[in-house]
């Protein structure tokens, strides 16, 4: 199998933890996170536990580094949509194709950390989209509703990622969109983001 352009520029720990990241992935489709063994992991991707003990303190370590991967992505395809609706449907789609490790993830976080660790990703980048096609930093007001909005949009991820809601990328987006305060909704048609 060819590598590709981004898989040549990886070191050779970060493929390392890909590798370890991938034998999870393929652990979760068939045991609860919390059964799920270093050995277990090990054997799937053909290493030691010396080698995995390198690169992870144990196995939630390496769920909460993936995750970050995951989630640093899913913003990257989110920056590409053209509206905060375009936005949502990249990231909702990435995520999907995930799924089994974003489920597995959320299921498995009973401190709420990478609730925490998403929610601070989103409100960040919808704080950037709005200095950069404005030119300042939203105000008190703007920053406050971007929380309430940023926390509804993160718990419907939730509840879509691990099952309770069934519906498309699209779906989702759109009831994201339209559950947004009219306040901030307002500010995001003037900087013509928003449908």
């Amino acid at each position: 199998m060819a590598e590709t352009g981004n898989q040549r520029d990886l070191t050779k720990g970060e493929k390392t933890k890909y590798r370890l990241a991938r034998a999870m992935k393929e652990c979760m489709k068939s045991t609860l996170v919390e059964n799920i063994t270093v050995k277990q992991i090990t054997e799937e991707c053909g290493l030691t536990r010396q080698t995995f003990y390198r690169n992870f303190l144990d196995k939630y370590d390496l769920i909460n580094w993936y995750f970050d991967k995951l989630l640093v992505k899913s913003f990257e395809h989110m920056g590409e949509g053209k509206t905060v609706y375009d936005a949502l449907v990249k990231k909702f789609t990435y995520i999907q194709e995930e799924q089994t490790f974003f489920a597995a993830a959320f299921r498995y976080d009973e401190q709420n950390s990478l609730r925490q660790h998403d929610f601070e990703l989103i409100l960040e980048f919808y704080e950037n989209l709005i200095c950069e096609k404005s030119g300042k930093q939203a105000g008190e007001n703007i920053h406050y509703l971007l929380e309430m909005y940023c926390q509804s949009s993160i718990y419907m991820t939730v509840r879509w990622v691990t099952g309770e809601l069934t519906c498309t990328p699209e779906k989702l987006a759109q009831t994201v969109v339209d559950g947004m305060p009219g306040k901030l909704a307002e500010v995001f048609v003037k900087l013509e983001i928003l449908n």
